[in-house]
């Protein structure tokens, strides 16, 4: 689901691109989408381990251990959350400089993007997290629901509206909506 939801996703935001700005817009987004593999493997790396202990101490009934497991889980990914942020603002103008640095027009667009893109990171790993904890708790419907609306309908919404009120930084904000609305959608699961 993931793959198909990240490629319908990346054509919503190729054409949507295209449409505001150009070509120079779709060279951003790919920067954009290589550096934030490389940021959100973290967050993906620790659920992914976590996953076994979660899934342990569910089997064997250690509740306490796992809520003790959940909360500095959560606390966490939060710190992770502020100091990925953190990094890709004080970051952007060197990794633009990095991939796009051969064009001025391109490296301004690309380190505006980067600099409202990289509020995703507050809460991308809580929502990665989320979904991997309720899968290791062997809830899979709440696991796929988180994944399924962080990655595809909080993302194709925004997509296509934001642009109409905040045109081509909405774009831009899009991810930062979805992240958005996924926590409020796990917090509540």
């Amino acid at each position: 689901m993931s793959n198909i939801s990240s490629s319908i996703v990346s054509m919503l935001y190729n054409f949507q691109l295209l449409k505001y700005i150009g070509e120079d817009g779709v060279s951003a987004y790919g920067v954009l989408m290589y550096v934030q593999f490389i940021f959100i493997a973290i967050d993906i790396g620790y659920a992914i381990g976590c996953a076994p202990i979660v899934g342990f101490h569910y089997g064997a009934q250690n509740h306490a251990e796992l809520k003790n497991m959940l909360k500095k889980s959560v606390l966490l990914m939060c710190a992770s959350g502020a100091v990925l942020t953190l990094l890709a603002r004080l970051l952007a103008a060197p990794l633009a400089k990095l991939f796009v640095g051969y064009d001025e027009g391109l490296y301004t667009l690309t380190c505006h993007a980067f600099r409202l893109f990289s509020f995703a990171f507050l809460f991308a790993g809580f929502n990665i997290f989320a979904s991997s904890f309720f899968t290791a708790l062997g809830n899979g419907l709440i696991s796929a629901a988180i994944s399924f609306l962080r990655t595809l309908v909080f993302q194709i919404a925004a997509v296509l509206l934001l642009p109409l009120v905040l045109e081509l930084d909405g774009i831009w904000l899009s991810i930062v909506f979805a992240e958005t609305m996924a926590v409020l959608v796990t917090m509540v699961f």
